[in-house]
This record gives C-alpha cells, structure tokens and sequence, in this order.
C-alpha cells in the first residue's frame, strides 16, 4: 500500500461527494468572510460601533471556520478551491455592489447566515450517508453558530 493512499473507512466516491460539499460550505463561508469584512470596515450611522464590533466578532470567527473546513477537504484527499473564482462558482452568496447602509448590511448578513445553514443542512445529509462522523460534528457545529448568527442579526431590527 501507498503511503499516500487513503484508507479511512470511507469510500473514494463519498470521499469526493462529501469534499464537493464542503467545498460549496467552503466558498459560502469564504464570501460571508469577505462580506462581513468589508461591512466591518465600512459601516456607519448611529449603531458603528456595536455592528463594527460585531462584524469583526463574526469575521475573525469566519477565519478559523474556513480554515477548519479546508482541511477537512484536505483530510478527504481532495483540493480545497482557493481563488475567488472559484468561490464565485460555487458559492450560493452573491457578492453586494457598493456599500449599502448598516440596516441593509444587517439583512444581508443575517441572510448570508442563513444560506450557509442550508449548504451545511445538504452537506450534512451527504456526510451522514456515508458514515463520516468527522464532517458531520464540523458541519453540525457550523450549522449551530451560524443559526444563531442569524438570530442575533435578526434581534438587531
């Protein structure tokens, strides 16, 4: 056997399904990240502070999550797409054109959220099927912190 083969109980085609899926989660993720950020850097009126600092609460968050989710694509022996392009294909946000008020940006974060639960619900589907118990409890646990992301978003207004 090939040191380089893998041998984790889970078969080379639900290997690749289940890294499909993550890298999906991956660019939703990745463009909410980037979303988030810019929001951060650019929102004003009367409630800055509190969404400047919940923005860099959510995006410094964002960042490990998409690290987390990378690897595990890497864990499945697959490549984790890396290029805005390639985010664009496949991630389910759309990015915003120029800067919308703090009230819209809080619509569009509190949906973004929402759409990365969804990939995480199909996702999870996918990873359950095979038995993979390692991308179930990552997706399972970004499901729950982007639920109540979305909740908090949506408590704002």
């Amino acid at each position: 056997m090939s040191i380089s083969a893998i041998n984790i109980g889970i078969p080379e085609a639900d290997r690749k399904s289940i890294a499909e899926g993550l890298s999906r989660l991956l660019a939703d993720s990745y463009t909410l990240y980037l979303q988030t950020h810019n929001f951060h850097w650019n929102v004003t009126g009367p409630q800055f502070r509190e969404l400047h600092l919940m923005f860099e609460e959510h995006y410094t968050e964002l960042a490990v999550a998409v690290d987390d989710i990378a690897e595990r694509i890497r864990t499945l022996g697959e490549v984790a797409p890396g290029t805005y392009k390639a985010y664009a294909a496949l991630s389910s946000i759309r990015e915003v054109d120029g800067v919308p008020d703090a009230k819209e940006m809080v619509a569009l974060l509190t949906s973004g959220h929402e759409q990365v639960v969804r990939t995480c619900r199909e996702v999870l589907k996918v990873a359950q099927g095979a038995d993979d118990e390692s991308t179930a409890s990552l997706v399972s646990d970004r499901m729950s912190i982007h639920e109540k992301t979305a909740w908090m978003l949506r408590s704002l207004g």
